[in-house]
């Protein structure tokens, strides 16, 4: 892959963690998979931090995934569900209360680099069919208002959804925001401007802007959701797996933030189609969500994993196969 630069640092290489569960149920056995996807700073946790957490609970009791640090119950869980899902012949989805929903649409990231790339990554981007770039920003206002003027110009036909990952202060983020405006960008979103715990900041920014702030690193748990909905700071959730420690705390999340009229985004960190497909599932339980950001597996220079997800460009179905359906590449 490209160097993948954000806000809060820089990634050449993915430092993800496969995990292997087996799983016996009513008689049956059956092999799930699950990804621990690592991004630090954003996770604290690290590959090596996941691999000595493996080998110290090699056997885990289901009860007891709760003890486990969220970027490594995110993996053991998925790939529990992923063998519960081969068990009883039914996708991932389907365990986790609904199914209905096959079909998604993600956007595609452009991170921060030199405006003209970052300008020349979104026209072939869109050429291969997105219609929603992902844009990251959050190290510098000014180079950042160059930077969406020129994909705005190269690529005037798509959404824009803005990712300072907690770099800005209120002011920057509604300076950019302003920018934005009087160069006529059309933004959809606009995802954690300020610090994770500048509550106060989150709040004049959404109070500012017309399109919705997503709070993604504000919000780690459910109590965060109750944080969210009682302060009013950021209009919608980011939801991801590694982040929140796996599926069912995702998918309680996101029912909480939709009963409180929050919009909802499904996303990742620098996961492989493993991964990826895992939220794919999450996002499909809950019915659809407003923003998909299911794009990482586009930006790996290669993917050892194959099935999951059916990708026609930026459109994904999840065929209706047991688990997850993604397995090793031979």
């Amino acid at each position: 892959m490209e160097p993948f630069v954000i806000a809060s640092g820089r990634v050449d290489a993915t430092r993800a963690v496969e995990v292997e569960a087996r799983v016996t149920w009513r008689g049956t056995s059956a092999v799930g998979l699950g990804e621990a996807a690592c991004l630090p700073p954003v996770t604290k946790e690290d590959q090596g931090d996941v691999l000595h957490e493996l080998e110290r609970n090699a056997v885990v009791d289901a009860g007891a995934l709760s003890g486990l640090a969220p970027v490594t119950r995110a993996a053991v869980e998925t790939a529990i569900l992923d063998a519960m899902g081969r068990i009883e012949g039914v996708p991932v989805r389907s365990l986790l209360g609904a199914g209905s929903v096959d079909a998604l649409e993600t956007d595609v990231t452009v991170a921060i680099a030199d405006p003209t790339k970052m300008a020349e990554l979104a026209r072939a981007w869109v050429k291969r069919g997105f219609r929603a770039l992902k844009v990251k920003v959050g190290k510098d206002v000014d180079a950042d208002a160059r930077a969406l003027g020129a994909i705005g110009r190269a690529a005037p036909e798509a959404a824009l959804r803005v990712d300072a990952n907690a770099g800005y202060t209120a002011a920057e983020a509604i300076a950019l925001a302003r920018a934005c405006g009087r160069m006529g960008l059309r933004v959809e979103c606009w995802e954690q401007p300020c610090a994770a715990d500048d509550l106060d900041g989150m709040a004049e920014v959404a109070e500012a802007l017309e399109a919705p702030v997503i709070a993604d690193e504000s919000v780690k748990t459910i109590d965060d959701v109750r944080v969210l909905v009682l302060r009013r700071y950021a209009d919608g959730v980011n939801l991801k797996l590694a982040k929140s420690g796996g599926l069912l705390a995702c998918l309680e999340i996101g029912i909480a933030a939709r009963a409180a009229g929050l919009r909802i985004m499904v996303g990742g960190m620098v996961e492989t189609r493993l991964g990826m497909t895992a939220a794919a599932h999450l996002a499909c339980a809950l019915g659809g969500v407003d923003f998909v950001d299911l794009d990482t597996a586009w930006l790996l220079a290669e993917d050892p994993y194959e099935g999951g997800y059916v990708a026609d460009g930026p459109r994904y179905r999840l065929p209706d196969v047991p688990g997850l359906g993604v397995r090793r590449r031979p």
